[in-house]
């Protein structure tokens, strides 16, 4: 569990040998801040957590999610679906919209039925991407986790941001292509045990701006997400698959 206060008053509760993980909060600041980066090599959360308790081996897969049987999947079984993830907590974490939609024109002439996920937030940008896609399929929910990652089972690929859906893609072994924009992999939080490709402008001075994501650009050009082509995604993807 996380060294913070809400955790404290579990803790509290256990007669129990404790394990704390210290988040390298001082490492993140130096790197968002004055672009130094002591955050290397890069680990993933899942192998910094483990690290905090002696003896404790992580097995190379994914973390997992324990969907109950009595979900099914609403997506068939026969098609080759493409999934999207457009939405983010923050603006600086999302790949354009736009961008979205010209992916999916790309994959829909190449075969690939796409299927946009997302939570109660996202319903908005799911719904006006989906529009503009022909036969894509729009499962946006009130935020129903184990459906979502259900349907991702159903998916050859899910393209999306640095999100939570990444990594509900990544916990049922579908493989990801994570658009990383403000922020980047050394902060530990790319997917884990999954085929996947991170894509991101690693020649901007100005990245990372944060280490959770900003409601707009600082500089102005949100370069770090327009550089990330449709046409390049197309590419990589089909490279992943």
């Amino acid at each position: 569990m996380q060294n913070n206060l809400r955790s404290k008053k579990i803790r509290n509760k256990f007669n129990a040998r404790k394990y704390l993980f210290r988040k390298p909060s001082a490492k993140k600041f130096l790197l968002v801040n004055f672009k130094i980066n002591k955050l290397r090599p890069v680990k993933s959360i899942p192998q910094r957590y483990a690290e905090s308790v002696p003896g404790l081996e992580l097995d190379g897969k994914s973390a997992e999610l324990f969907i109950p049987n009595s979900i099914q999947p609403e997506l068939k079984p026969d098609k080759k679906y493409i999934g999207f993830c457009p939405g983010s907590r923050h603006f600086t974490k999302m790949w354009l919209p736009d961008y979205f939609i010209e992916l999916g024109k790309l994959l829909t002439g190449a075969g690939f039925a796409i299927v946009l996920f997302g939570g109660k937030d996202d319903r908005e940008i799911c719904s006006k991407i989906s529009k503009q896609i022909d036969n894509s399929i729009d499962l946006s929910d009130d935020d129903n986790l184990l459906q979502t990652a259900k349907d991702m089972t159903r998916c050859k690929a899910v393209v999306c941001n640095d999100s939570g859906l990444m990594h509900a893609a990544a916990a049922v072994q579908t493989p990801v292509i994570a658009l990383f924009g403000s922020t980047v992999r050394e902060f530990g939080f790319a997917p884990y045990g999954v085929k996947h490709l991170i894509l991101e402008n690693n020649s901007l001075s100005c990245r990372p701006c944060s280490h959770i994501g900003k409601e707009k650009c600082p500089k102005g050009h949100f370069g770090c997400m327009k550089s990330l082509t449709p046409e390049l995604v197309f590419g990589k993807l089909k490279n992943i698959l």
